[in-house]
């Protein structure tokens, strides 16, 4: 028997209702054909593809071809990849009692130690050549200028470069306070009258927005509102001008000016104010300077530009958090945020960030993590990105915060009375107060009731010896070592049988961390021993922690 075709639903509908549609599909186009208007949208042009006339027409669309394979090839190989480590997560899931066999992890460990191994290496020659520019400014300097910040101006000051400095004899030292829109105006000049009895002192506020070295600008007529940290206004320019220019008439021939200091004080700011263009390279990140810049002024004048002070591992962890690169140094940023904000006035930190008042650093960053909005996976507050933050708001040029100048004057150890007479001869110094007078009017600072007190940490070690670099990374190694610093990857290879051991509470928490490094001719047992010893170490240390003082 024939079966009866099936009818297809009819598409007939009533008018109304068809008059309805075509209404809102005109409706919809013409809102996209606005917000195209509003937006400048303009059709994606289509690829011409290759010309003809153009020659190896052939060759290049076969090396196109090619290309186009290869990167086909490698997202299937990646895809495949990653389907391999699938399976293998789903047969350790289904499968707990078996452990995968001591190849891959030893291969993965010396791997680590190899690329751990390079770093370092890569940290010392870092190191060593930021203190083989720096010695080379000294050398060829006639006067250098030492860039503080006027935040925290006794701890950019670094003893060792300034006895440096003395001891190659007939050079000039000259301090220059930058940053000097970011303290009150009665801190700056009672920091000025400190320092101005021991060195000349010019007072300085650098532009950070000036235009590249021959870039032409085009003037649009669009307002645009301009960024916060940029500036046009220069102050302390002309004071600066007038000391090197005095100074250069009364050596009697051309100098040289060196530009020293740590890191994220502005010294490559200072010479394109001087300058008036951006020849020398400026950002937020520290440590972008890493050889010396001779940049010409005048006929007269020519200043350099050096790398930043390489830090001594003695100094206090405030001053390694505020002074360090991270390109040369490793640090850690809850521990860098937690030193700043401990030598932060409380007060003045919960009214600048509005958050109430903390009982530690944990407890401040988690409050900070959910006012801005910082969550990792599944809602929790990002307390590592909350100190990232700080951080970087502390080192960076926006935050305003100031310290107090000691209450008694005392020289450095490494100056006395005629080196300091000798530092000021030929520098019209009445002209010199005059202009920082005029600057100090100029410019516009916060008010003291909105900046932070801070309380500094003293003048800076630093190290200009290559050879002091080899001595201090055998104590830094040791020093983690008495500290109990563990890897991350034994960390995380443990985390699992932790968790069974200890409460919900401590797997928030990371055990004591203690460093093991494999050497290529251990045994297999005595690698399985040293594990198991850091294991039960790890578990005994958590089982003995008081989870009562923690923050939740």
């Amino acid at each position: 028997m024939k079966r009866p075709k099936l009818k297809k639903a009819s598409k007939r509908m009533t008018c109304h209702k068809r008059y309805k549609i075509q209404k809102k599909v005109r409706e919809h186009h013409r809102k996209l054909r606005k917000e195209a208007k509003k937006q400048g949208h303009k059709k994606p042009r289509k690829d011409p593809g290759v010309p003809n006339s153009a020659p190896f027409k052939e060759a290049l669309l076969r090396e196109a071809e090619l290309r186009k394979q290869r990167l086909e090839e490698l997202k299937q190989q990646q895809k495949l990849d990653r389907q391999k480590e699938q399976e293998k997560k789903r047969k350790l899931e289904t499968n707990p009692g078996v452990k995968p066999p001591n190849v891959e992890p030893m291969k993965e460990e010396f791997g680590h130690c190899k690329t751990k191994n390079k770093a370092i290496v890569g940290k010392q020659n870092s190191k060593k050549l930021y203190c083989q520019e720096l010695k080379k400014v000294i050398e060829a300097s006639d006067v250098v200028l030492e860039v503080l910040d006027a935040r925290d101006p006794l701890g950019c000051r670094c003893p060792q470069v300034e006895e440096a400095i003395v001891q190659h004899g007939q050079k000039k030292l000259v301090l220059v306070l930058n940053k000097s829109d970011l303290v009150p105006k009665e801190n700056l000049e009672s920091w000025l009258n400190y320092l101005k009895k021991e060195l000349p002192t010019v007072v300085f506020k650098a532009s950070t927005n000036l235009r590249d070295k021959g870039k032409i600008t085009k003037y649009v007529k669009v307002k645009k509102k301009a960024a916060p940290f940029k500036s046009k206004i220069c102050f302390g320019k002309e004071g600066l001008w007038k000391l090197l220019g005095g100074f250069q008439e009364t050596f009697g021939k051309a100098i040289q000016v060196g530009v020293i200091g740590f890191p994220n004080v502005g010294k490559s700011s200072i010479i394109n104010s001087l300058k008036q263009e951006r020849i020398c390279n400026v950002g937020v990140s520290m440590g972008l300077t890493r050889s010396m810049q001779v940049v010409p002024l005048d006929k007269h004048i020519t200043i350099i530009d050096s790398p930043c002070f390489i830090l001594s591992p003695l100094n206090s962890s405030t001053a390694l958090a505020l002074r360090s690169p991270a390109s040369i140094e490793v640090i850690k940023p809850m521990d860098a945020a937690s030193a700043i904000l401990s030598q932060a006035d409380t007060r003045q930190v919960v009214l600048k960030y509005t958050v109430p008042d903390y009982k530690n650093s944990l407890e401040f960053f988690t409050v900070l993590a959910q006012r801005r909005g910082l969550h990792q996976k599944g809602g929790s507050p990002n307390v590592e990105g909350a100190a990232k933050l700080l951080w970087s708001e502390w080192t960076g040029a926006l935050l305003g915060y100031y310290c107090h100048p000691p209450t008694f004057w005392n020289p450095s150890p490494h100056f006395n009375e005629s080196i300091m007479a000798d530092m000021k001869y030929g520098f019209d110094l009445e002209e010199l107060e005059k202009n920082n007078a005029h600057s100090i009017k100029a410019i516009r600072g916060p008010l003291l009731a909105n900046s932070i007190l801070f309380q500094s940490s003293g003048l800076t070690n630093g190290i200009i010896e290559e050879k002091d670099i080899h001595e201090e990374l055998p104590k830094q190694k040791k020093r983690k070592q008495e500290e109990g610093e563990n890897d991350e990857e034994d960390v995380d290879s443990y985390q699992e049988i932790v968790d069974k051991e200890v409460d919900e509470k401590s797997s928030d928490m990371s055990p004591t961390e203690e460093t093991w490094e494999v050497q290529p001719g251990e045994s297999t047992a005595g690698e399985q021993s040293a594990r198991s010893f850091v294991l039960d170490k790890m578990i005994q240390e958590d089982d003995a922690y008081d989870f009562s003082t923690d923050y939740v």
